[in-house]
């Protein structure tokens, strides 16, 4: 009788734990229910354009001097382009090409980049804006990011810099010959300042070579999502002086960068910034077009 009551006994806790797990099991169950929330959405663009062929023959001539005086087959060879060496054409591609006359070499590169998010919580969209922004910081360019209360608060802190400047004209009077005598021992160390590099056509070594402001490296409106160009002038001595302008411009989770470089045979020639920028960004616009398809 005491074992028949065990037994009955033994039943009732094993129906116990049964009704409990059940319980535990509804729970538990719950949990992986957050895993049902959204992922971030993916790129518009799942694959990327064959490179070599992203540029129409008409813009290769435009853009590679001294083309055209070459053989057909040459010519071919040329506008063929050379692709670069990936190991993940699905997440990046890029081609060159380059050409030669008596008076100067033209190089022309572009690269697409693909950028994929593995994140579940972060889009691939935020991904390559985090690939773009680094990449403009890079260029020394200031970040897209800064808020107009920022600016506004720098407006305000020069205001109150010009208005105190103005109680020290009677100062500055009093101390330019010091001052002059100041800049005298300065340039005796450091050497030349930038408008003393001033050459004869009135421009400037700042980098760029030109002292008009609407060359320097800059964020560009109106270029995907968003866009820079960078411009340098690269001098080695005696050697010709080469000019390399970059256009780097973001759509979606793609960054599309656009290199056009210009180097003369004579040394003493300085290839002309603005030429090359405005080819250099007519090439981006029509990459801008092609992606927008």
């Amino acid at each position: 009788m005491a074992f028949v009551t065990g037994t009955a006994l033994l039943a009732a806790l094993v129906v116990g734990c049964s009704a409990d797990s059940g319980t535990d099991g509804s729970a538990a169950d719950s949990k992986p229910g957050e895993e049902t929330v959204a992922a971030a959405a993916p790129g518009k663009y799942r694959t990327l354009p064959e490179p070599c062929r992203a540029v129409e023959t008409s813009t290769l001539k435009d853009l590679l001097p001294g083309t055209a005086e070459l053989t057909e087959e040459q010519q071919q060879k040329v506008y063929e382009g050379t692709a670069s060496v990936t190991y993940n054409t699905d997440r990046r591609v890029g081609c060159s090409w380059k050409s030669e006359d008596p008076s100067s070499s033209h190089t022309l590169f572009i690269d697409f980049e693909r950028v994929v998010s593995y994140d579940p919580a972060v889009s691939d969209d935020d991904r390559a804006r985090e690939v773009y922004t680094k990449k403009e910081t890079a260029a020394g360019l200031s970040s897209p990011s800064a808020t107009p209360d920022a600016a506004k608060s720098t407006e305000g802190a020069a205001a109150k810099e010009k208005e105190a400047e103005k109680g020290k004209d009677g100062k500055k009077q009093t101390s330019a010959a010091s001052d002059d005598a100041s800049d005298a021992t300065s340039h005796a160390l450091t050497g030349p300042s930038p408008e003393d590099d001033a050459t004869d056509d009135g421009t400037t070594d700042n980098g760029t070579g030109t002292s008009d402001e609407s060359l320097q490296p800059r964020v560009l409106d109106d270029f995907g999502d968003s866009a820079f160009l960078d411009d340098l002038l690269t001098r080695a001595g005696s050697t010709a002086q080469h000019r390399t302008v970059k256009v780097v411009f973001r759509t979606s989770n793609v960054i599309v960068t656009v290199e056009y470089a210009e180097q003369p045979s004579v040394s003493t020639v300085v290839p002309d910034s603005k030429e090359l920028q405005e080819k250099a960004q007519a090439l981006a616009r029509k990459l801008v077009e092609k992606f927008s398809e």
